[in-house]
């Protein structure tokens, strides 16, 4: 499932869906390896390069802005729920709901940490390979 038809509501989907997303970046090494094998043997490694830079920068931007996002809407969520339990303290299940979509929210807040960090992992991988042969602007 793609992140850009996802709803927020489900944060397992929504990590799963990311999970995919990130595959590009988790096996960087490998595409790198195959895509210029040594430095003696490059055919195009400038053209390879600048194609899998444009790869990862359009995989960093989906994934950040959908992040971005469910952050908003869940952060939106919360304030929602804070004012339906202030308005029915009794209610028990708008507690429940409340401490569960503040739960999601950290969960997503998180997720955008984690997205810096395979972000830059990818780029230092990335770079160590291709600065011979492409520099992105």
């Amino acid at each position: 499932m793609s992140i850009a038809v996802m709803e927020c509501g489900d944060f397992s989907e929504f990590q799963e869906a990311l999970k995919n997303m990130r595959k590009v970046d988790d096996f960087i090494i490998n595409t790198l390896n195959t895509t210029i094998p040594t430095d003696s043997f490059h055919p195009n490694g400038e053209s390879a390069c600048k194609d899998l830079h444009m790869k990862l920068g359009e995989g960093n931007t989906k994934r950040s802005e959908a992040i971005k996002k469910c952050i908003t809407v869940s952060a939106s969520r919360v304030k929602q729920l804070k004012e339906q339990r202030e308005a029915n303290l009794e209610d028990i299940s708008l507690s429940k709901a409340l401490r569960s979509e503040q739960t999601k929210l950290r969960m997503l807040q998180v997720e955008l940490t984690v997205e810096d960090l395979v972000q830059q992992r990818t780029s230092k991988v990335f770079n160590e390979k291709c600065r011979t042969y492409f520099k992105p602007q």
